[in-house]
């Protein structure tokens, strides 16, 4: 994208990832990487730029300890904060991670006043609260990647077991981005197909049985990669990079993210991922997305799970 800067703040393994991903599909004409740690960030930047030769589109990336490498970013993606140890739930993280955003939003404005802002960090949802009360930025141009990825992943389930591409899966994960999100299966199709109705060799083989289970493994994929490597990095990386692209290319794409409801299913003041419109300036408007009682039923626990969360922080 000619003219386009992304700024990531926090050069840890989801930061450089997702760098490394923007990097590699072009998602913009110039990276920099913002940490604390100035060695450490300066180190990252110099070995992206080593290797941007063989990016998708030339690209410059820069990166240090002082804040001022974001400066006139369009697109700012924040993956600083307390790193999500194994047992440790997303809810676990809020406090130490939203006194990090009451000091980093103000410095980041000063640099960025008219960029869009993607939380990466967890507990997403509630920071997404916290840093569009502290920044006052409209909704729009305040959220978090929510759901995204978690709706990758239940795709890659879906397809594995259909046998079909996962392009040609469309489901979606949905409100907390953690332990109470849920997919839609009332909306969920392989192609033109409603999934229960999905057969191989005559036979429906996505059971009510097989869908809880497919659902019950997409929410605690991230702690099954956290056990066995320390971190989820790269998938979230790639899901982060793309809804960078959707901002810089003004895709109107429809993604999950999680954005601070306003009315939407009788919820408000709480950050909850549904399909919206992704573009230019932020999130276009959230979708009004068909929901069964079942579904609106966990929506509503995901909303008071995160209400309880929140007022233990003030929030």
């Amino acid at each position: 994208m000619p003219g386009s800067k992304l700024a990531v703040v926090g050069a840890g393994s989801v930061g450089t990832s997702l760098a490394y991903a923007a990097l590699i599909r072009g998602s913009a004409s110039s990276i920099a990487l913002f940490d604390v740690n100035a060695p450490k960030a300066e180190a990252e930047a110099l070995d992206l730029a080593h290797g941007s030769q063989f990016a998708a589109a030339s690209a410059s990336v820069s990166g240090g300890g002082d804040i001022a490498v974001t400066e006139g970013a369009d697109v700012v993606v924040i993956t600083a904060g307390a790193k999500q140890n194994p047992g440790q739930s997303r809810l676990d993280l809020a406090g130490t991670n939203v006194r990090i955003l009451e000091q980093l939003m103000p410095q980041l404005l000063e640099q960025a006043p008219d960029a869009v802002y993607v939380l990466v960090t967890n507990p997403c949802d509630v920071l997404t609260v916290a840093a569009q009360r502290i920044s006052g930025l409209p909704t729009e141009r305040i959220f978090s990647s929510g759901t995204v990825l978690d709706t990758s992943r239940l795709r890659w389930l879906l397809a594995r077991r259909a046998g079909v591409s996962v392009a040609s899966v469309h489901a979606s994960m949905v409100g907390e981005h953690g332990d109470t999100e849920f997919p839609l299966w009332s909306g969920a199709t392989i192609g033109p197909v409603p999934i229960r109705d999905w057969t191989d060799g005559g036979e429906r083989i996505f059971t009510p049985g097989y869908l809880t289970e497919t659902a019950r493994e997409v929410t605690q994929a991230a702690y099954k990669v956290i056990a066995g490597k320390g971190a989820t990095n790269y998938a979230i990386g790639l899901s982060g990079a793309r809804i960078v692209e959707a901002l810089l290319r003004d895709d109107n794409a429809v993604l999950p993210v999680s954005t601070v409801l306003s009315g939407q299913y009788g919820i408000s003041g709480v950050a909850l991922s549904l399909p919206s419109i992704v573009g230019r300036g932020g999130v276009r408007r959230v979708l009004d997305t068909p929901m069964d009682d079942g579904e609106l039923a966990a929506l509503q626990h995901s909303a008071n799970t995160l209400r309880n969360t929140m007022a233990t922080l003030g929030l």
